[in-house]
């Protein structure tokens, strides 16, 4: 079959469901992952065809897709602040609001002219993108990660390897305070970073099915009635683990900025700055600690 025709079935099966656009993005992804032949190729060789079993991936991805499937998962692989990494159903899929919130980590370190060297902590690393992304383009600091799953540091770990970074990788569950001591004992940081679960079970309204349907929960979702638990622990966390005049950074929901200025300054943070992501919404926090 020539694969501009498999591209037709493709538009045909899937834009009622994605749009022309992000259908067209899928095609190429999976010709480039299954065949190594991405859109140029294409363009240039409109013949191009694949045998009766190179077929059997790409419509088993087809089928993937109109369950909804994320293409990221299907795959097997996503693209985070230029980097490679490998995801699967243990992993969030690194969103382009996470990127905003390294760029942000990175930038500030590299405009302090006095220090150019941090011990950093990133709390709840999933597939490893912001410990990986800041070790990558920090290359003088030390990173740790922390996650309580064990499934997500075995693929933070992989991706870690992939992208030729040391990362200290702790399995550990940052809600219970017992497990501060016996990991973090005598242990500072200059920079803390966190992006917890914080989506209300009251906005899976607002999610989209392939989200929703097959993201790790236990990344996402937080009780309606304590929002910030998370924010609250890391932050308390950070209160005795960071360095004077350390730097605390989260990821949040975008309609609980106010209740995030209110938590950090009411535990002695200082220049509390609430940032918003490309989309104009709230999504970013840092503190500095006294």
């Amino acid at each position: 079959m020539k694969l501009t025709d498999l591209k037709h079935i493709f538009h045909n099966e899937l834009d009622a469901i994605y749009g022309k656009e992000e259908v067209q993005s899928f095609f190429f992804m999976l010709t480039q992952a299954y065949y190594k032949y991405n859109r140029l190729d294409l363009a240039l060789h409109p013949d191009l065809a694949i045998s009766k079993p190179e077929q059997e991936p790409i419509f088993k991805a087809l089928d993937l897709l109109k369950q909804h499937k994320p293409i990221q998962y299907i795959i097997g692989e996503t693209e985070f602040y230029g980097l490679p990494f490998k995801v699967n159903e243990h992993t969030l899929i690194p969103r382009p609001e996470t990127e905003e919130l390294v760029d942000l980590i990175i930038s500030n370190v590299t405009s302090n002219v006095v220090k150019k060297s941090h011990k950093i902590l990133d709390i709840g690393t999933g597939s490893g993108c912001i410990a990986i992304s800041l070790a990558k383009h920090l290359p003088t600091s030390s990173v740790c990660a922390l996650d309580v799953s064990a499934k997500a540091l075995e693929k933070a770990n992989e991706n870690a390897t992939i992208n030729n970074v040391e990362i200290q990788f702790i399995e550990a569950n940052i809600l219970n305070k017992s497990n501060w001591d016996l990991n973090f004992k005598d242990l500072k940081f200059d920079i803390i970073v966190s992006n917890p679960p914080y989506v209300r079970h009251l906005e899976k309204t607002q999610m989209q099915p392939n989200v929703l349907n097959n993201e790790p929960h236990l990344a996402l979702f937080v009780e309606d009635d304590n929002p910030l638990l998370f924010y609250k622990a890391i932050t308390q966390f950070a209160v005795a683990n960071l360095n004077p005049n350390g730097e605390l950074y989260f990821e949040i929901n975008e309609y609980l900025g106010q209740e995030m200025i209110q938590l950090l300054e009411n535990h002695g943070f200082k220049n509390v700055q609430l940032k918003q992501d490309m989309f104009g919404k709230d999504r970013m926090i840092r503190g500095i600690k006294n």
